[in-house]
Formats: C-alpha cells, structure tokens, sequence
C-alpha cells in the first residue's frame, strides 16, 4: 500500500522531503510532481526499482530513462557537453525540456540507449522535485507517468493513488501539475533536433 504525502507546491515540508528520500533509498518507487506532469522516480543506482517502473509502463529495455537533475553542475558527470551545447542548454534551464547528451562513464549501462550509448537529462522548475534532489544529492532516475494504452501523463494525485497504491510506494500530491510531457531535443550532434513537442517552447531548437 503507498504512502501519501500532501507537499506544498511552494514551500515543501522538509520533514516528508526527508521521509521520501528515506523510501528512494531504501529501493522505493514514487510518483512525484514535475513542471510539466507526474513522473515516476528511483534511485539511479537501483536495477530492481528500475524494472519495477518499466513494469508499470509496460516498456522494454530500450526505453530511454531520464536523470533528473537539481542543476546543470551536476551535467558534466553524466553527459558530455561541448561549451556551446552547454550554454544553450543554461539558458532554457530550469525547464519543461529533456536534452538528449552522449553519456558519460559514470551512467550505468542499463539507463543508455543501448546502441547511441546517450541519456536524457532535465533540470526541472518545480520547488517539491527541487528539495528532493537537494535531499537526495545526486539525479532522480524518472520516467513520465503515463499509463499502458494511454497517450497522456497522469495528473490527479488522488487518481494516481487509486491506480497505483499496490505498484508504488509513495505517492507525492502537488497539486495539479500539466498533462503535457517535456519537449524533448536531440543535442547530440550539437544541432538541436526536437523529436517531441510538449510544454517547453519547441521553437527555439528548430
């Protein structure tokens, strides 16, 4: 049965920020507020939470994880960024936006794309995920919340509590958050190419 803890939008409890990284440590799953919608979160270095969250999305093991970041300091551990990807990529975060980077050496094997050896990466704006990922100390392993059989996220907490108290065991109610994924680009090659539109401005990258 998930926990359910109410987390204001704006000024989070520190005592239930603490309390859920305890259950991420502890190789629990969450379902937790972004800027753009629900996501589904563990901690990056556990493989059975990770299989836990492909379960849920019904998704093989060439879906692409992202790792949620606090800021872009924490990006050059994970991907490698060319000085002018990386300054574009500050001046759109924090954002509703997931940058596709070539992974560095310390990304587990199991959250690259298996044959472009990349990851994707986000610096969210939203104050709940902030204070987690100050609590935690390292990147969120996340995924959209979205449903097999379903074309968008979840974003009721109280719904998402119905569908998912016996497959999670936190449930973060922030409010209402969006129905629209991040705008996803490809800064691979160091061209930004969008390959999906969602609530970051796609504009800019095109």
């Amino acid at each position: 049965m998930a926990q359910y803890f109410e987390i204001h939008p704006e000024n989070p409890q520190q005592r239930l920020i603490h309390q859920a990284v305890e259950i991420l440590n502890q190789g629990g799953v969450i379902a937790y507020p972004t800027d753009s919608s629900y996501a589904l979160g563990c901690h990056i270095g556990d493989k059975q939470a990770l299989d836990r969250i492909r379960s849920i999305r019904r998704v093989d093991t060439k879906h692409n994880f992202t790792l949620v970041c606090r800021d872009l300091s924490e990006l050059s551990t994970y991907a490698k960024v060319e000085n002018t990807v990386y300054r574009l990529l500050k001046h759109y975060t924090p954002g509703a936006y997931t940058f596709i980077l070539k992974a560095t050496g310390e990304v587990p094997r199991r959250l690259q794309n298996p044959k472009r050896k990349t990851i994707g990466l986000r610096v969210p704006d939203n104050n709940i995920t902030l204070a987690l990922l100050e609590q935690l100390n390292q990147p969120l392993m996340s995924s959209t919340l979205i449903l097999p059989d379903e074309e968008q996220p979840l974003s009721d907490p109280h719904e998402i509590r119905v569908q998912l108290e016996h497959q999670v065991d936190l449930v973060i109610d922030g409010g209402y958050c969006g129905l629209e994924a991040t705008t996803v680009v490809d800064m691979v090659s160091g061209t930004p190419e969008v390959i999906r539109r969602g609530k970051g401005d796609p504009e800019p990258f095109e």
